[in-house]
């Protein structure tokens, strides 16, 4: 159980939901409705996951990785992305479910998502799997993957300025 695999994962997951909704005909909006439900929720929650037990603590070891000058600047664009999907997400909901609107919305929260997730993994999870141990991944995927149960049906997504989120989360 490694966080930095569980993050993965949904990562996945949450591919895997954008693309199933490509593959729906726009008149099955029960089917629509179904999956975009899941992927809401699934979006919001693992973005509240990560702000609880990734990133303040990647904060605290990190010193960034790749094209990312530190582990405060990987957590900052993280916190901005995730207003930005969480945004995208409710626009969605602002449209008849199959309608082209509806989908031209999905397809604008499908992109900031995936910007995200490619950053996120290039960035944020290299930096801590570089600095985690294997036990305090294993440790703090536990916590994640228990907040996440919790919160099958979604979390209130709240939009965070990433500033404030920063001091907030600052290591000591």
């Amino acid at each position: 159980m490694d966080i930095t695999e569980l993050i993965l994962d949904e990562h996945g997951q949450q591919r895997k939901l954008f693309a199933l909704l490509d593959e729906i005909d726009p008149s099955d909006t029960p089917a629509l409705s179904a999956i975009w439900g899941r992927l809401h929720h699934l979006l919001d929650a693992h973005a509240e996951a990560e702000e609880r037990f990734f990133y303040p603590r990647l904060m605290q070891i990190g010193t960034g990785a790749n094209d990312a000058p530190s582990a405060e600047e990987e957590t900052e664009d993280a916190i901005k992305d995730h207003n930005k999907i969480r945004d995208t997400a409710e626009a969605v909901d602002q449209h008849p479910v199959g309608s082209d609107a509806w989908i031209k919305a999905v397809e604008a929260c499908n992109k900031e998502n995936e910007d995200h997730l490619a950053e996120e993994e290039r960035q944020g999870l290299t930096d801590f799997r570089r600095h985690a141990s294997v036990e305090e991944r294993h440790a703090l995927g536990i916590r994640f993957a228990a907040y996440e149960a919790e919160h099958l049906m979604g979390v209130k997504a709240v939009d965070k300025d990433p500033k404030t989120w920063l001091k907030e989360h600052a290591p000591g």
